[in-house]
């Protein structure tokens, strides 16, 4: 039975909660696959389960829905041994955890810290890209403190222009909007290189110059990066079961 079959908006901290515990196991974490990926001109990833939110439009929905039916518990030497292979192999030097929310609480944050440290101890010259909700890190400062890595590079997913389209797209609550400009904030504040990416194709120009304006709202002056729909059929689906248009067809 699928536990996250529930009404949406839904409280994102009380699902981030309860996917943690189904996703952690001790140090151990949920994963179903290792891969070089072309992304940021090549990368060495590691595809996990489980997500606070339940975007319309992500590629791994039905895996961050129902997690525990897929992947194997792998430890923190584990993954970076998995990536630093792929990294070796490809001549790669950047490393990343995708397909979830590597942050969800204090035990996938501690298992993700162990991760970063072992391969860039192995491999010093790399860099490793965090790709976040900013739910957590905007709940709480002190996990931004605990990231000042130095070659360290966090990507907050900003999944709205405002309250009402973020609802939609994440399925969290309206009052979850804030989280992931605070967590830029709370970044920057520490130290730690960040900056903000939006889904390119369902916003229009005019509509995207309100998440500017927010982003001045919060002194957050990083380069909004632009993120590419993957546009496959149940994705397209999702979207149109939550009402959610592309802009060309606005």
């Amino acid at each position: 039975m699928n536990m996250f079959a529930l009404n949406i908006p839904f409280d994102a901290i009380q699902r981030s909660e309860e996917t943690e515990r189904l996703v952690m196991r001790g140090e151990k974490r949920l994963y179903y696959k290792f891969r070089a990926a072309p992304y940021y001109g090549g990368i060495a990833t590691a595809d996990a389960v489980g997500c606070s939110f339940l975007c319309a439009y992500c590629w791994n929905y039905g895996r961050n829905e129902d997690p525990v039916r897929f992947g194997r518990f792998f430890s923190p030497e584990n993954v970076a041994d998995n990536l630093l292979e792929i990294a070796r192999r490809r001549s790669f030097n950047l490393f990343r955890v995708t397909g979830s929310e590597p942050i969800l609480g204090e035990a996938s944050f501690k298992h993700l810290i162990k991760v970063i440290e072992i391969i860039l101890n192995a491999q010093p010259q790399s860099n490793f890209i965090l790709e976040t909700n900013g739910l957590m890190l905007g709940c709480k400062e002190e996990l931004a403190q605990r990231l000042r890595f130095t070659r360290l590079l966090v990507r907050v997913a900003i999944k709205g222009v405002n309250e009402a389209s973020f609802e939609k797209i994440s399925g969290a609550g309206k009052e979850f909007f804030r989280y992931p400009f605070l967590a830029l904030v709370n970044l920057e504040r520490n130290g730690v290189r960040a900056w903000p990416a939006l889904m390119e194709e369902l916003f229009t120009e005019s509509v995207m110059n309100e998440l500017k304006q927010t982003l001045r709202e919060y002194n957050i002056h990083s380069d909004l990066e632009l993120e590419s729909l993957e546009g496959y059929s149940f994705v397209l689906e999702n979207m149109k079961r939550r009402g959610i248009c592309l802009k060309k067809d606005h």
